[in-house]
């Protein structure tokens, strides 16, 4: 991930997450963040992968390696 996916990523959580809700402590906010950016990052089936997840679809594509007898 670079520079710029970093900034976008950190105003999304910013506009979704942090401006729309009062939090009561720190350990609440950072619980809260953290469930958002474990969703935003969840690696599940993806509609434009033929409802395949990224490992599912891009694992084929890796050479395979034999093993060292």
């Amino acid at each position: 991930m670079d520079w710029r996916n970093n900034v976008f990523v950190g105003s999304r959580v910013k506009y979704e997450q942090v401006y729309l809700r009062a939090y009561d402590s720190v350990a609440e906010a950072r619980a809260s963040i953290m469930q958002y950016v474990d969703w935003y990052t969840d690696p599940g089936p993806r509609l434009s992968l033929g409802r395949e997840t990224p490992d599912e679809t891009y694992a084929v594509l890796l050479p395979t390696v034999e093993m060292a007898a």
